[in-house]
């Protein structure tokens, strides 16, 4: 009875990890618009969500280098994973004697939305590694910015930047301002508290600081921009 569990659990963690490794080079073919844990749920409970799918190039510049300034500044130079600074997160939160939410890169948090759940756990954070540097591995920066940017939450049933672009300010994603992209920018890190258009004073204040950074991001974000 004990083998027949433990050969159960190691069929079910064998087709748990087969899921991404098939998907990850599907993913990367740019006719596919992959959807995220978080929407398959919405999907399944038969909950109401926007996502409008919106290629790279028809996304304002200024937006994609506000992400990267504000989410993951050493996104053109790390291999899907900032080890340098989870070292020190991970540093803090052994002192602490918590988990902490730094050092999530883009293809960590990509690799989050599409394969894994929400909430704050060491198992998460775990898997994330290997699952963004495999994407890294597989994907472009470019193509991985495109499915992060379609696939990030921005509110409740609010999914990409499409949908969130229109929702918040009635245009497109290619029309979006500086000040626009950055208030979307620091929205993400609490997209269900954060209304990008009716920040807060601390919203503005942390807006305002991502686009000094997008402003002078130069070759930060060369290994997207620069592909255009």
């Amino acid at each position: 009875m004990i083998r027949r569990l433990v050969y159960a659990a190691l069929f079910a963690v064998v087709g748990l990890a087969a899921i991404p490794a098939v998907l990850v080079p599907i993913y990367a073919i740019p006719a596919v618009h992959p959807v995220s844990t978080l929407m398959l749920a919405e999907h399944f409970s038969f909950q109401p969500y926007e996502r409008e799918w919106t290629p790279i190039d028809q996304i304002a510049p200024v937006m994609i280098a506000s992400v990267m300034m504000s989410e993951d500044g050493q996104y053109c130079f790390h291999g899907g994973v900032d080890w340098d600074a989870l070292g020190t997160v991970v540093d803090q939160a052994v002192n602490e004697g918590e988990a902490g939410r730094g050092a999530s890169t883009i293809p960590m948090q990509t690799a989050k939305n599409l394969f894994l759940w929400n909430g704050r756990s060491f198992l998460r954070k775990a898997l994330e590694l290997p699952l963004a540097t495999y994407a890294d591995f597989v994907w472009s920066k470019r193509r991985t910015m495109e499915i992060y940017l379609n696939i990030a939450e921005w509110g409740d049933g609010i999914y990409g930047i499409g949908a969130a672009s229109r929702f918040y300010f009635n245009k497109p994603a290619s029309q979006l301002t500086a000040r626009q992209a950055a208030l979307l920018a620091v929205a993400l890190p609490s997209p269900l508290t954060r209304d990008p258009a009716r920040p807060s004073a601390g919203l503005r204040r942390l807006a305002s600081v991502v686009e000094a950074r997008a402003r002078a991001s130069g070759d930060y974000t060369g290994c997207v921009l620069r592909a255009r």
